[in-house]
């Protein structure tokens, strides 16, 4: 059962602009976007055709982390930092089928994703959900509201897709990711993807200026090099830092890289 239920401020939500996380709903499939959003995304697919698949290829890649990680880590605790939109496939709704008993606390500073977060706090009765409505940078704020759901006594995933993208200063991004990781136990794994500059991918660049001029919130690209940094003190997991539907996909015959890198590392 969730431990909160988070209150609906909806005025806060700015429907003038496209969103990225309603950006990526449309791009899902799903209904939680408006007009301004759908003219964006179809905009940015045609300057990078390839890009709607992004949505789609990380939330494949969030099940097959989060499966690996209940069935061969053992991991029963979740923080998901950065949630987005609620879809299908959640990470509470992955982690519970294979164990019912797992604990997720989502984290999210979009008031649109907040007014929809009731669907996030549906838990099986065995395990547990909470919702938090703070920002990814107040580190003290996120360790201290997860812990009165999880035990931090024992391994916690940190899920963060998509979202280390949107601090654009690198040292405070690393920092950030850091300080979070230093709050968790011996034994949490770091879940995380992010968009890449590659120059195999040029029109993934226009794109992104495209998103930047005229969306919010403002995205930052970073090298697959950059984005391995984060797992830095870390035992990287096999393959390592890949196109996230290259990680440990379940097809013989792998799919096109898209420019959006993911991994998983353990801390010892």
């Amino acid at each position: 059962m969730p431990e909160t239920e988070p209150e609906t401020d909806i005025s806060r939500v700015d429907t003038a602009r496209p969103h990225t996380a309603r950006i990526w709903n449309y791009w899902l499939g799903g209904k939680d976007n408006y007009e301004v959003d759908q003219e964006a995304g179809d905009r940015i697919r045609e300057l990078h055709p390839g890009i709607g698949e992004y949505a789609r290829a990380d939330r494949l890649f969030l099940g097959r982390a989060v499966r690996h990680l209940v069935t061969n880590e053992g991991i029963r605790q979740f923080l998901d930092v950065g949630t987005g939109l609620p879809t299908a496939d959640n990470t509470h709704e992955v982690a519970q089928r294979l164990a019912p008993e797992s604990r997720v606390v989502y984290v999210d500073n979009d008031p649109l994703v907040l007014a929809h977060a009731r669907a996030l706090l549906t838990s099986s009765p065995e395990g547990r959900t909470d919702y938090l409505d703070a920002d990814m940078r107040d580190v003290d704020t996120i360790l201290e509201h997860a812990a009165r759901t999880l035990d931090f006594s024992e391994p916690v995933a940190l899920m963060l897709l998509g979202v280390v993208i949107f601090i654009d200063d690198d040292a405070e991004a690393y920092d950030v990711v850091r300080r979070l990781l230093d709050g968790l136990p011996t034994g949490s794994h770091l879940v995380l993807s992010h968009t890449v500059t590659s120059p195999a991918m040029p029109d993934v660049d226009a794109a992104v200026a495209f998103w930047n001029e005229h969306g919010t919130p403002k995205l930052t690209q970073r090298s697959p090099a950059q984005v391995a940094r984060f797992f830095d003190g870390l035992e990287l997991l096999e393959p390592g830092v890949v196109s996230c539907n290259r990680w440990r996909a379940q097809t013989a015959d792998l799919p096109d890289e898209v420019a959006m890198f993911a991994g998983v590392g353990r801390k010892s």
